[in-house]
């Protein structure tokens, strides 16, 4: 028979495909189609058909027509179970379940972030060139050779110990299929890539960490490193990703804080907690039980700010320099305003850095007539890199005539090197700083793991890995992350203080002033050290 599945399923005539047909109830029974028996009827034993009511049993029958009809009725019933499998798929863009899913908590291997930008070590997020041998062990990884893959990233991080991606999908590579907990990390890996492998070094220290000393329980932990490009619209769609892969228990992140406010609605649906240790914006407070933080609010940064200018400086007049269009930089500079105001100061006057037209000096000159003693300066980092360089400019222009303070954004080297004398005495508001407690655990660990200082986003990126871990050790579902990161009496050891949580899901942990002086043996030449109060 040469009758396609397509005919049989249309509507006209099979009159091209001369099959037997079966009689209908009230038609008489031509004597040369083989009857189907009545209930009543013995059953021949040559004869393995199905008994059909009202129907006298045939006397002979054709087991050619037998096998024909056997095949028709198994051909009928699979075209129809596809037909019906594709247009519910088309309809409803899903697949069966447990088809191609895992709702498992651990996990064995890569393929859940193919076409994703999510990698466990099969591919790299971060743009431009990497070292032939990191690439190849790339590769290995996402052949699942593992111990060739291992020893590739071995000898890259020999040229290179300072790169904390190699050293994450090391961890991963030795785990290979073997169960493991799993967590990520999201980073803007292509607009801030510097920031981003500054808190890749604090999940990957902690990771190296628990995986040596026997893992969770005994479960190693792998990481997943995400790139959301600190875009909102990339990072809704890596969250969503995230969570929809079962297998992934937290995430760490996101950057900026109008990035994490965007995506939080997501993990809180997808009931899975996200902990930043770097969004700092006071609308984050209490904005959802799924998202926690390990870097204080500007609530903190700011009041620490406007006490020191009140306090230590004893003056009572700012003028603000900020960025309106910057979730985080709008909070720190409202926190500001109202904390000098309560402690009976005033703010002369605001200034927009993303003001195309705005000039340094006249700015300054503005608010020297307004009568400010002091300028603060509240940029935001990211993609808008010219409102920092225009923050910058606002310190080399003042040259030391009023007294500067500002923001974490600006606690950076490039600050010490393009500045340099015009920033002596400035006063910086941060989470953490490397000199507070030199000799810690966490920093001497860091040192022989990095070869190099670590700032505050590492150190607060370690304290947010550190949770998710202690929290994975308790109860390593994703509700059972979020009760335990939530209860009264959650603590673990973090890179200084003790990690904790407030019922807002803020970081219960003071900032640290910073100062800008002169340093001889530091390569600009000037550096930042802790303000002793």
């Amino acid at each position: 028979m040469n009758c396609s599945l397509s005919s049989l399923l249309s509507l006209f005539p099979l009159s091209p495909c001369p099959l037997p047909l079966l009689p209908t109830p009230h038609s008489p029974l031509p004597s040369s189609l083989p009857l189907l028996p009545t209930p009543h009827s013995p059953l021949p034993s040559s004869l393995p058909l199905l008994p059909t009511p009202h129907s006298p049993l045939p006397s002979s029958m054709s087991r050619k027509n037998e096998t024909v009809i056997l095949l028709l009725s198994l051909l009928i019933t699979l075209g129809l179970v596809g037909l019906g499998a594709l247009l519910f798929r088309n309809f409803f863009g899903q697949s069966f379940p447990g088809i191609g899913t895992n709702s498992s908590p651990t996990i064995t291997g890569d393929t859940q972030t193919q076409g994703k930008p999510i990698s466990f070590g099969e591919k790299t997020l971060f743009p431009g060139k990497i070292p032939p041998v990191k690439q190849a062990g790339i590769d290995s990884i996402a052949s699942g050779k593992w111990n060739v893959a291992i020893e590739e990233l071995q000898a890259a991080l020999k040229l290179n110990r300072n790169d904390p991606e190699a050293l994450i999908f090391l961890n991963n590579a030795k785990i290979g299929d073997r169960k493991s907990y799993a967590i990520a990390v999201v980073v803007p890996a292509g607009t801030s890539p510097n920031g981003s492998l500054e808190v890749l070094r604090g999940v990957a220290h902690a990771q190296t960490e628990i995986n040596r000393t026997g893992g969770i329980n005994g479960v190693p932990l792998k990481v997943a490193i995400a790139n959301d490009n600190n875009q909102e619209d990339q990072a809704q769609q890596v969250a969503s990703n995230l969570v929809n892969s079962p297998e992934i228990l937290a995430v760490i992140g996101h950057w900026a804080s109008q990035v994490t406010l965007a995506v939080a609605p997501t993990y809180n649906e997808g009931k899975l907690v996200a902990i930043s240790p770097v969004s700092t914006s006071v609308k984050l407070s209490g904005i959802s039980p799924y998202i926690f933080r390990t870097v204080p609010s500007d609530y903190i940064a700011a009041r620490a700010l406007a006490n020191y200018m009140l306090t230590n400086l004893q003056q009572k007049t700012a003028a603000v320099f900020f960025n309106p269009q910057s979730v985080y930089s709008q909070s720190l500079k409202s926190e500001f305003v109202t904390a000098v105001l309560l402690g009976g100061g005033r703010v002369t006057s605001e200034f927009d850095l993303s003001d195309p037209s705005f000039s340094p000096a006249n700015s300054i000159n503005q608010a020297i007539k307004q009568g400010a003693q002091v300028l603060m300066l509240a940029p935001n980092t990211g993609a808008s890199t010219n409102v920092i360089d225009k923050a910058l400019q606002v310190v080399q222009v003042n040259r030391n005539r009023l007294q500067l303070i500002g923001g974490d954004a600006i606690y950076t080297s490039t600050t010490l090197e393009v500045a340099g004398e015009t920033a002596v005495g400035m006063t910086i508001a941060v989470p953490w700083d490397v000199d507070i407690e030199p000799q810690s655990q966490f920093v001497r660990q860091s040192r022989q793991l990095w070869g190099a200082e670590v700032n505050w986003r590492t150190a607060l990126a370690y304290n947010a890995t550190q949770a998710a871990i202690a929290a994975i050790q308790k109860s390593p579902t994703r509700e059972g992350i979020q009760q335990t990161l939530a209860s009264n009496d959650f603590s673990t050891l973090g890179a200084a203080n003790p990690v904790q949580f407030l019922p807002s899901g803020d970081s219960n942990a003071p900032v640290q002033l910073v100062r800008v002086v002169r340093q001889t043996n530091a390569s600009t030449g000037y550096d930042f050290v802790p303000v002793r109060q």
